[in-house]
């Protein structure tokens, strides 16, 4: 089976991703069912799994980094992609080729139709990365969840520690209670026994998640912290506190937020070796630690920065990012599509669109995706300077055309659309874009 045969077989199942996950009787049962018929692969290695609303990405980036230089074979499955779905199943830092992806599709095609599982798309990717990763014999898998946590694929894994970035707003309707609420459907991939490492700070969600039962737990504020976080040339640089001291580590990731998740990252690895780590360890993780769409110089005269921002919490930090890592510019273009559950006033507000010089929308490309048409109105009635262009590649060109060498053109509100900024019909029309 090619990959495009395997690929073609898997999108002939549903894809809660694509429909935001409004699906009713949530249960792990199928997800169980399918893992078992795959000799249940997620009892072959320790795990790491991760949760929250905004930061789930960097913060596995960053713990498999670590995990490696430390001199572990570490696995990693994360969602979504930027640019390929390969990008979801890592091994040692590398997306598994097409070949590999192939082959693991075709593992699990075989099994579900002899057990007659009908698993979702989601579930038949994660049934393909545990696979992978005990195939491969790693020594740890960093897992991050796909939606909330609890009713999730991935929660067929037993984290020997598990990790809780924040609470924000995504994935629910901000009736009352909904901070806890979302809390505890994140709590629920804590398993008894476990390490929690909590990034979280509102004291009224740490009853949440403490009382699961973990083994112990390690607390943002009070067991972990990022001391210092100052700009820094390619990125920041930080003085982290945990089990140890880590002084003048440079994390080549721009935006403040990234010291938090680098802080949260460096206690996750400390509470699964049960030690600090040394200091050579940290900043070879930290150096060219660079992630596809998150905040991510892809070109300069212009400077073009893209970046997945999609929630209003992710908006913010990535507004105070343009403001003290990307100072200087003359002017600031931005390009912006997003979801359908979103609020695009208050998108465009958190993100500073009604600052910039010029908002070009563009549709997500996802049958969630908003229109751009749609977007510019709704800009227009905030008294912000639009214009809209269908596709983001083209949104792209069009904005850099406009801009001089001095101003910044800012890619945001989705990794749909951060992926598509990054296609290769883009690359190849902007000759200036580096790497």
């Amino acid at each position: 089976m090619t990959l495009g045969d395997a690929m073609a077989w898997l999108d002939r199942h549903v894809n809660l991703e694509a429909t935001a996950g409004k699906v009713h009787g949530l249960s792990l049962d199928r997800m169980q069912s399918l893992a078992a018929v795959l000799g249940d692969p997620q009892r072959d290695f320790p795990a790491v799994h991760i949760t929250g609303t905004n930061g789930k990405g960097s913060t596995a980036h960053l713990i498999s980094r670590l995990f490696a230089a430390q001199g572990l074979h570490a696995g990693t499955y994360t969602s979504p992609h930027v640019s390929s779905i390969n990008e979801r199943i890592q091994l040692a830092g590398a997306p598994v080729d097409d070949d590999a992806l192939a082959g693991l599709l075709e593992d699990v095609r075989r099994v579900v139709e002899a057990a007659g599982i009908e698993p979702s798309w989601f579930e038949i990717m994660t049934g393909a990365a545990l696979r992978c990763f005990a195939d491969a014999a790693v020594d740890v898998a960093v897992v991050e969840v796909g939606k909330l946590g609890r009713y999730d694929a991935t929660n067929v894994v037993d984290g020997d520690v598990a990790v809780v970035t924040n609470v924000g707003e995504d994935h629910t309707d901000g009736g009352p209670g909904w901070r806890a609420a979302v809390a505890w459907e994140k709590a629920g991939i804590v398993k008894p026994g476990a390490v929690l490492v909590l990034g979280e700070t509102d004291p009224a969600l740490r009853e949440v998640f403490c009382e699961v039962g973990p083994s112990r737990t390690f607390l943002r504020g009070e067991h972990f912290a990022c001391a210092r976080n100052d700009l820094a040339v390619g990125g920041r640089l930080l003085d982290i506190t945990a089990g140890g001291r880590y002084e003048d580590m440079l994390l080549e990731l721009h935006g403040r937020h990234q010291g938090d998740n680098a802080a949260l990252a460096l206690a996750t690895c400390e509470a699964f070796f049960d030690a600090p780590l040394p200091a050579e360890v940290v900043s070879e993780a930290f150096a060219g630690a660079g992630l596809p769409g998150r905040l991510e110089v892809v070109g300069r005269a212009p400077l073009t920065v893209v970046d997945g921002a999609h929630n209003p919490d992710g908006a913010f930090a990535a507004r105070i990012a343009l403001e003290e890592d990307f100072a200087g510019a003359a002017r600031t273009l931005m390009v912006i599509g997003m979801m359908r559950e979103r609020d695009p006033a208050r998108m465009f507000s958190e993100i500073g669109a009604d600052r910039c010089d010029l908002l070009v929308t563009t549709t997500a490309p996802s049958p969630r995706g908003i229109p751009a048409g749609e977007l510019a109105r709704i800009a227009d009635e905030a008294g912000i300077r639009c214009e809209a262009v269908e596709d983001p590649a083209a949104a792209v060109r069009h904005a850099r055309a406009q801009a001089a060498d001095g101003d910044l053109v800012f890619v945001s509100g989705s990794l749909y659309v951060a992926g598509a900024a990054r296609s290769a019909e883009t690359i190849e029309s902007a000759t200036t874009w580096s790497f």
